[in-house]
């Protein structure tokens, strides 16, 4: 047996025992501190903090649902049990879902961007969150889809802050009643059917009769006013998104207006978002205190396309095929318009939304809908856009429940009698056209509401003013342009708003503003009128004497 207390023969391993030969070098088990420096050592404690704050550890945590059944825009999606709904959901592709039946055997999942990139046995994360789109002034002047991403050639937009889209409306005592005037520069409207500040106008009428026409006309009003003007464009093609925004771009208030945008090229689902996007980013705003506009182009589409998505999902259709509660989900988008009261901070939201008929029929579901969910409707009729008469508003079928609660005292008092004389006209005419003879007052009748049609015909993007609405109310009721031959109305008109604005500026101010003037100030701007008026009248009758040929110059033509 060898003698185990004999010493080892062998080489000789380092003792560790001791610590290091500090004879041989540095010491390098004490960390990098001790050679690398104190800064280096601070840099990688950054580093770590960084990557850390980076990293989601919740993910991680997160149920991981796959995707069973895809196509046609929504797709079936198991093992996703504590998703909630309207909750945002990320494929590993990257594309975007919404979660919108919850179902016993999975999640019916609306896919929101990069459809195509959605495939079966895919995976599926809820992102603990719903919708989402960046607000602020930072959006004016920009075309974004529903999610917030920017579709024209502008920078990138800040994410924050931000609103989610689907959001409840302001509670009962949290609202004001409507009684501030929302201006629109269209005679029409502003003395017949007044808009006012938080007011849900339903615009109504067939294809290509000037409805966007018109929307755009009171957005362009709004130009020089404390007004936010969002507009919403639902399932059209993308030239149409472009040209509105040259169109804006043209009439100045560009700057003044967003565009929130889904054209027809996009999913159904993110179609079925737009609205309530603008309806968030038109509700920052208001929460500013600041008053805003949004319109709606149009809901026909919108319900189409939510009609799609709930066949596509399965759900029982109801009628038209429409699901059961497509009136439920326009009357709490349309709820969201309203105006605050002061203590709540005031602002407002007012809302237009568009909606197409089929051959002026109203009777159909959606349109009939909309109409009793809304304030009002402005119908714009086929048959006076084929006659040239545009704006071609029907005044007759058109009405506001606001009333002249949200007109200025002046315009109330000016246009008291204007649906009753363009109805008196419209009956007459119609039977004129039969043969009847007119007595005196008739032919009155006849020409005042010829006068009438013709001042409210306006050009394109051409608002006009408080003054000029009441100056033109008032000389077609004083009888000022009476001899004035029509075509030259409104020329004439022009002339005499120019000359009160020279003679009395103070009163166009205070007209402007929507205040009544005392009684002398009344007659001195009526004088005004009066006499230049007269003086129109005779250069008219005059000019039309001279240019028709005499009885002499007849005969001697002939020979």
């Amino acid at each position: 047996m060898p003698d185990r207390t004999e010493p080892h023969k062998g080489p000789l391993r380092p003792d560790r025992s001791t610590g290091p030969d500090r004879s041989t070098g540095p010491d390098r088990s004490t960390g990098p501190d001790s050679s690398l420096g104190p800064d280096h050592s601070e840099s990688i404690r950054r580093r770590f903090a960084s990557a850390f704050e980076q990293l989601d550890l919740a993910a991680g945590l997160q149920p991981r649902g796959v995707v069973q059944r895809v196509g046609d825009g929504v797709a079936h999606v198991a093992g996703l049990e504590d998703v909630g709904y309207e909750e945002l959901l990320r494929f590993d592709s990257g594309a975007l879902g919404l979660a919108y039946d919850l179902l016993e055997d999975g999640t019916g999942v609306v896919l929101l961007s990069d459809s195509h990139r959605v495939h079966e046995g895919d995976g599926v994360r809820g992102m603990r969150r719903p919708p989402e789109l960046p607000v602020g002034p930072a959006l004016l002047g920009r075309i974004v889809d529903p999610l917030g991403n920017p579709l024209d050639d502008g920078p990138p937009l800040p994410r924050q802050p931000a609103l989610p889209l689907f959001r409840p409306a302001p509670e009962i005592v949290d609202r004001k009643s409507v009684d501030e005037t929302l201006w629109t520069g269209i005679m029409a409207i502003d003395a017949a059917i007044p808009i006012g500040r938080g007011q849900r106008e339903l615009i109504i009428g067939d294809r290509n009769v000037g409805k966007t026409a018109l929307a755009i006309d009171i957005i362009a009003s709004q130009q020089r006013g404390d007004v936010a003007c969002v507009y919403v464009v639902i399932g059209q093609a993308m030239s149409r998104v472009l040209t509105l925004r040259r169109t804006l771009e043209q009439a100045g208030c560009l700057d003044n207006t967003a565009i929130v945008a889904a054209d027809a090229s996009t999913s159904p689902g993110l179609q079925h978002l737009a609205p309530y996007a603008g309806a968030s980013l038109a509700e920052s705003f208001r929460e500013a205190g600041q008053h805003a506009l949004v319109v709606y182009d149009d809901l026909t589409k919108h319900a189409d396309a939510y009609r799609e998505l709930a066949l596509l999902l399965g759900r029982p259709p109801g009628r038209e095929a429409f699901p059961g509660d497509i009136f439920y989900i326009h009357a709490e988008l349309l709820e969201r318009a309203s105006a605050r009261r002061a203590e709540r901070g005031d602002g407002s939201v007012t809302a237009l939304p568009l909606i197409e008929t089929t051959d002026g029929d109203i009777s159909s579901y959606i349109p009939t809908n909309l109409i009793s969910i809304t304030d009002g409707q402005i119908y714009l009729d086929s048959g006076r856009f084929d006659r040239n008469q545009r704006p071609a508003i029907d005044i007759g079928r058109s009405v506001s429940r606001i009333g002249g609660v949200a007109q200025s005292p002046r315009m109330r008092k000016a246009a008291k009698n204007l649906k009753i004389q363009l109805s008196r006209f419209e009956s007459l005419e119609s039977l004129s056209r039969v043969g009847l003879e007119m007595d005196v007052g008739m032919q009155a009748t006849m020409r005042n509401g010829q006068l009438l049609r013709e001042l409210l015909r306006q050009d394109r993007l051409s608002p006009r003013d408080h003054f000029e609405q009441i100056a033109a109310l008032a000389a077609v009721e004083q009888g000022w342009l009476r001899d004035i031959p029509l075509r030259q109305a409104r020329g004439a008109l022009d002339q005499l708003c120019d000359a009160v604005r020279m003679e009395h500026p103070e009163l166009v101010a205070l007209l402007s503003r929507g205040e009544l003037p005392d009684d002398e100030d009344a007659e001195s701007w009526h004088a005004t009128l009066q006499s230049l008026a007269t003086r129109l009248r005779r250069r008219a009758t005059t000019a039309e004497t001279t240019s028709r040929p005499s009885a002499t110059d007849g005969g001697e033509s002939k020979a």
